[in-house]
């Protein structure tokens, strides 16, 4: 029992040591400048306006998907803006999902045209691969809106939309 308590109080004096070493460390990298700006006012770092981005997949031939996709994009704009902070919004359509964004066969291009003139910040992109599979086996052009712009691959264009800290969605 003794031998046991001998070690279980060596070990807390340890730790006690440890603390004490880590808060003195800490204090002396804090005191050299607290010294050099003794009369110095403390100001917080100057906020920046907070910025939201959100990427949008599209990748079914289906209106109401398109339309609850839409709905998430308008609900999220407005939702920022009532607050007062920015908020970016890319929706990608790939695949089947391109039918939103093709002129000839969109059920929502109204709606998207509507939604560019009034939210600046949501921006379409259509996948050139989609598209250019589409040209073959339709042996034909695909027209676009004038609201989409064309990335090479939406799914990469949605993997480095994530990478660069973009939250996504998949309605």
């Amino acid at each position: 029992m003794n031998r046991t308590f001998v070690v279980f109080a060596g070990m807390a004096a340890a730790g006690l040591i440890l603390v004490n070493c880590t808060q003195m460390s800490g204090a002396a990298q804090i005191a050299p400048s607290a010294k050099l700006n003794a009369n110095a006012k403390m100001t917080p770092p100057a906020s920046k306006p907070q910025l939201h981005r959100l990427a949008v997949q599209v990748d079914v031939n289906d209106p109401a998907l398109m339309n609850l996709a839409l709905n998430n994009v308008s609900n999220t704009a407005q939702h920022y803006s009532a607050l007062g902070q920015k908020v970016e919004i890319e929706v990608v359509a790939f695949g089947p999902g391109l039918h939103m964004l093709r002129d000839d066969t969109s059920p929502v291009k109204a709606r998207i045209k509507t939604m560019s003139e009034t939210m600046p910040e949501v921006t379409f992109s259509a996948c050139g691969n989609t598209r250019d599979n589409m040209t073959r086996a339709e042996a034909k052009e695909i027209p676009l809106i004038a609201q989409a712009k064309v990335t090479k691959s939406g799914v990469v264009r949605l993997m480095e939309l994530q990478e660069r800290g973009w939250s996504y969605l998949r309605p």
